[in-house]
């Protein structure tokens, strides 16, 4: 598409995510090159401008073609779900989360049609999604779904444009070999071939998503790489093997490397990405870097889906206090991967 349309979706209605959509499709409107169509119930994000304190029209479309209509005004693809009866704030309610399934369902039919160049997601409330029937333990999975592919990967975008003498600009992703599982059951799942696989599913993301010569470090479980077998031995059984093999095969890997230094390295410049290998390992190090310029991209999908990296907030839903940033930079980010759709379809399609 020349001027990349993006579905962004509210995620919970009765969470922040109404408020910090109406809060970044304010501030992109009238932009050139890029038009974002909130998709959700229209009261809802009516609603979340109001909290917010943002002075915009909300304009219902039905066609994701229909052009911008420039500053003050932000479109809303009405998924019609709640009407007027929209929830109270911050509660958990079997209603928003059929209304969240909705607009990912929505979203995600439009871009699989080529309707829209990628998604942007709000958070949503797992137990509101569980009271729907659903037993999908996130976003993640149910884009599996609705997509028709079995094995997804998060590749976090970590943006280093600020720090001083580290590489400007420099994007840093990280990966994850387990996702979510408790601590004890991500180390049992640790094998040679479960890190090999997400080696080379991380290296060809980072070449699907702009990165011609990927350098990707592996990092170490144990402290200090596990001292030679002193401190644990994951890496020497399982890591540093699958690191070789990778290796033989042509790609730049390099590990691995202890989890305590790995990172700052990445953030240098000296690696293009990272794969760590549990939730915590690679979720601390960003958010602590950069919890608001930290967004999530999904890859193993055919279609682009970035999002924020944060929950719902039903604590503050509401009270105009929800920061936007994160789903700005999630929004920003879709744009600059937008270009790359039609290879993330060719490479990731069933």
């Amino acid at each position: 598409m020349n001027r990349p349309v993006l579905a962004v979706t509210l995620g919970d209605p009765v969470g922040i995510g109404p408020e910090i959509t109406a809060r970044t499709l304010a501030e992109i409107a009238g932009e050139e090159g890029h038009h974002g169509i909130a998709v959700g119930d229209a009261e809802a994000l009516r609603k979340g401008a109001r909290a917010a304190g943002v002075d915009v029209e909300v304009r219902e479309v039905r066609d994701f073609a229909v052009p911008p209509a420039g500053p003050g005004v932000i479109d809303v693809h009405d998924t019609g779900v709640l009407g007027a009866d929209v929830p109270e704030w911050g509660t958990v309610d079997a209603r928003a989360g059929r209304a969240a399934v909705t607009a990912i369902e929505v979203a995600t039919r439009a871009a699989l049609d080529g309707a829209v160049s990628g998604i942007v997601t709000g958070p949503i409330n797992k137990e509101a999604i569980w009271q729907t029937g659903s037993r999908h333990l996130g976003h993640t999975e149910m884009l599996g779904e609705l997509t028709g592919v079995t094995r997804q990967d998060t590749m976090f975008v970590v943006r280093n444009t600020a720090a001083q003498g580290h590489a400007q600009g420099h994007h840093l992703r990280i990966f994850f070999t387990t996702r979510h599982v408790s601590l004890r059951r991500a180390l049992d799942q640790i094998t040679e071939e479960r890190v090999g696989h997400s080696i080379r599913e991380a290296v060809t993301a980072l070449r699907v998503f702009g990165t011609e010569h990927p350098r990707l470090a592996v990092a170490a479980i144990n402290p200090h790489g596990g001292e030679n077998g002193a401190f644990g031995d994951e890496e020497i059984v399982h890591l540093a093997p699958a690191v070789a093999a990778a290796r033989a095969e042509g790609l730049e890997v390099t590990g691995p490397v202890p989890a305590d230094s790995v990172f700052h390295q990445g953030l240098t410049g000296r690696f293009d990405g990272v794969l760590s290998h549990f939730h915590d390992q690679g979720h601390i190090p960003a958010k602590t870097y950069d919890f608001d310029g930290t967004i999530s991209v999904t890859v193993g999908l055919p279609i682009l889906r970035t999002s924020v990296d944060h929950g719902t907030a039903f604590d503050i839903a509401g009270t105009g206090r929800a920061d936007h940033a994160t789903m700005l930079s999630a929004y920003r980010a879709a744009v600059d991967y937008a270009p790359y759709a039609p290879l993330i379809r060719e490479t990731y399609g069933t």
